[in-house]
């Protein structure tokens, strides 16, 4: 059962070293967030998932690290310094700063209730920059609101120096910085986060099938982190609420405990965003409405190996944010089990796959140094296997460090104890979500981490 409030969420975050406020000793940066040891680990899990189905299962899909940083010519192009905005109402009693298409009445303040609020007007997200020593406006820049229009900028470097031909894609990881009117709902709605976007390049009237099947393929997906698509509402935004470069866009609008809300987008871009960074526009074909480029360089096009026509690709752009997708997985494995003797339990029944920590060998007694040499040794082997972290787990009692790594959710527990320096060099291991608990060879144990995870 998931959480029944973010309150639950955030607190065993906090807790157990998942996410903690940043720079909470002088009192917070509202929407900003530190991810802690556990959530450092869980969230690079998560990443080398998608990263895993984007490039590693596909031939016709590249990576890509750019630059956090953009210059004003390209996001001036891409419509990011006209469009990239929010109606923002300010209330002249408390000062309170709000979003004007989130409340219920424009006109009346939510935190005071005073009507002498002022009308919406237009707020740019960016964080706006300078690069190099002169601070004017010829040296501005802007931490990027996507990692998209990198992507975009590059399309030919990468087609040139790949053996790329349409379709492909291009798959990128990156923070990106949007200075959010309103910071809200713990890491669902920051300022600084992380985005994992693919954009699949593909001929003009192809397009529609290929967004019904990177849908398809992104509902996949989720299922293998263990969100079900039936957990998701897929909302076919209308026409009217679609982003300036928009053809067509599907939201996946998952039930977090604050409702449902939009954890990836799936879009048809059209020409759009190559028709705007590309030179020579005129002389392209292009469907879209694009600004006219006096200064682009290259020609962001291919040819058409029969009519010899040059070709500006249709985009579909499967994007998701991080963070807000490690709060769906969290939300998801979250679990409050009645036991037998009826206390409960939490656990985070994470997939294997995505668990922080794979397994924690803890020692009967750690004041015995014979079982503690036996532990660490058997962490050390089972550490090089790879298959992520492996903790040695020195609290001295074994029935309180299962509950500590039910809840951070460790798929397994391997307990060295005195029949395995005395008797049969075999340990316990226990299972975090059967809680059965079994006797295995130390020799076989690295066979049986490697298959426990392989089925997982």
């Amino acid at each position: 059962m998931p959480a029944q409030s973010m309150d639950e969420l955030v607190s065993l975050c906090k807790r157990r070293g998942f996410i903690f406020q940043s720079n909470e000793l002088y009192g917070g940066l509202k929407g900003f967030y530190d991810y802690g040891p556990l959530g450092v680990e869980l969230k690079n899990n998560i990443k080398q998932s998608w990263w895993r189905s984007m490039v590693y299962e596909r031939d016709d899909v590249e990576g890509l690290d750019s630059s956090t940083i953009g210059s004003q010519t390209m996001f001036k192009y891409s419509g990011h310094t006209e469009t990239f905005n929010d109606p923002l109402v300010e209330c002249k009693e408390c000062q309170a700063r709000m979003r004007a298409d989130h409340m219920k009445d424009p006109k009346i303040c939510e935190n005071c209730g005073s009507t002498d609020v002022t009308p919406p007007r237009q707020f740019n997200m960016m964080f706006k920059t300078n690069i190099g020593p002169m601070a004017d406006e010829s040296s501005a820049g802007y931490l990027r609101p996507e990692t998209a229009q990198h992507i975009f900028a590059n399309f030919k470097n990468v087609l040139d120096s790949t053996s790329a031909k349409i379709p492909f894609g291009i798959a990128q990881i990156g923070r990106a910085y949007r200075n959010e009117i309103v910071a809200r709902n713990f890491i669902f709605r920051v300022r600084e986060f992380e985005q994992m976007e693919l954009e699949f390049f593909v001929k003009p009237g192809e397009d529609e099938k290929w967004h019904d099947f990177w849908l398809e393929e992104r509902l996949k997906w989720w299922e293998a982190q263990g969100v079900a698509r039936d957990k998701f509402q897929i909302e076919d935004v209308a026409k009217e609420d679609l982003a300036h470069y928009s053809k067509r866009t599907f939201d996946l609008n998952y039930l977090y405990p604050h409702g449902y809300d939009e954890v990836e987008g799936i879009a048809s871009r059209s020409d759009y965003d190559l028709g705007s960074h590309t030179k020579e526009q005129d002389k392209l074909n292009l469907t879209a409405k694009v600004k006219k480029n006096e200064d682009s360089t290259t020609r962001l096009a291919v040819q058409d190996i029969d009519t010899k026509a040059w070709v500006v690709p249709f985009v579909i752009e499967p994007s998701m944010g991080l963070d807000r997708g490690l709060l769906a997985i969290m939300n998801e494995a979250y679990t409050v089990e009645r036991l037998d003797d009826n206390k409960e339990r939490i656990v985070l029944k994470f997939k294997p796959h995505l668990a922080p920590i794979k397994a924690a060998v803890i020692p009967l007694a750690k004041n015995k140094e014979v079982l503690v040499n036996k532990a660490k040794d058997i962490k050390n082997t089972l550490q090089k296997l790879g298959l992520g972290r492996v903790l040695f787990e020195n609290s001295g009692n074994v029935g309180k460090a299962y509950r500590r790594h039910d809840e951070v959710g460790t798929p397994l527990c391997i307990t060295v104890d005195f029949d395995t320096i005395e008797t049969d060099d075999k340990v316990t291991v226990r299972n975090r979500d059967t809680m059965a608990q079994e006797r295995i060879a130390v020799a076989d144990l690295a066979n049986y981490m490697q298959d426990f995870y392989k089925a997982g």
